[in-house]
């Protein structure tokens, strides 16, 4: 619980930037906590917004909110490939679990995009607001959760 806590602590210290400043990684833009994704944004600040975000970015992780289970699901950044207001990630491959009915992924480790759970398509809408085009698991828009 704690490697937890102290992880979104710096997610949330890092973020705020709308743009990477020199020596920043590509994506330096995306960190912080987002909001929305799987329903329709609501408050962007305050204790409501920054202690249950539904993304957050960081340097070398993803981290997702799930719906079946209280902690984050992270994700390792393998690569990040950037265009226009766009970003691709391929994330670090996860092994299967082995269960009862066999080997498997949990189901909600990928965003439900079309390229499969190791990649992620963000797309920079606004200076605060992003999409993952066409990925199932998070139809809304998200919008970057600021201090107060």
């Amino acid at each position: 619980m704690r490697r937890w806590m102290l992880v979104v602590g710096v997610a949330l210290a890092l973020g705020g930037s709308a743009d990477a400043q020199q020596g920043d990684p590509p994506h330096a833009w995306v960190f912080g906590s987002w909001t929305g994704g799987v329903f329709p944004p609501g408050e962007t600040s305050g204790p409501r917004c920054t202690g249950q975000p539904s993304v957050i970015f960081t340097r070398d992780v993803v981290m997702r909110a799930s719906v079946f289970d209280v902690p984050y699901r992270q994700r390792l950044i393998e690569t990040v490939a950037t265009g226009p207001d766009a970003l691709e990630f391929r994330l670090v491959p996860v092994p299967a679990q082995s269960g009862p009915l066999g080997a498997r992924l949990p189901t909600d480790i990928g965003f439900g995009c079309p390229g499969g759970p190791n990649s992620l398509r963000v797309e920079r809408r606004g200076p605060n607001e992003i999409v993952f085009p066409n990925c199932a698991e998070f139809p809304s828009p998200l919008l970057r959760c600021v201090g107060n």
